[in-house]
């Protein structure tokens, strides 16, 4: 699938925090899926640790080095949606990067007008 607009975006905080890991844990990435609860969550992970593939798009780039990917169904129902990777404190499930730091990245959305 071609990539999309670039319609994602990152909160200062969650800067902050993507910043940090990628000092640790070298390049990152993130995969946006479907799903209820944590499942909804975007989840970081080092460059290559995820694979993508078509079934997945790509949304942009934070920081300009971290790609975005969500996968295509997902994508499909967020389409017309500007999304916001932030941050909170509590520990998210999962895999992501961030768990061990006491936050987890969220997502905020903006309906885009067309």
């Amino acid at each position: 699938m071609p990539a999309a607009p670039d319609v994602v975006d990152i909160t200062p905080q969650a800067a902050q925090v993507l910043q940090r890991l990628i000092a640790v844990h070298g390049p990152v990435m993130f995969h946006q899926s479907g799903g209820c609860c944590d499942g909804s969550a975007p989840m970081c992970y080092p460059q290559g640790e995820f694979r993508t593939g078509e079934s997945d798009v790509m949304l942009g780039h934070l920081l300009d080095e971290t790609p975005f990917w969500i996968s295509a169904d997902q994508y499909q129902l967020w389409r017309h949606t500007r999304l916001t990777v932030d941050v909170t404190e509590g520990r998210g499930s999962g895999f992501s990067l961030e768990a061990p730091e006491g936050v987890r990245f969220l997502i905020r959305s903006d309906l885009c007008v067309i």
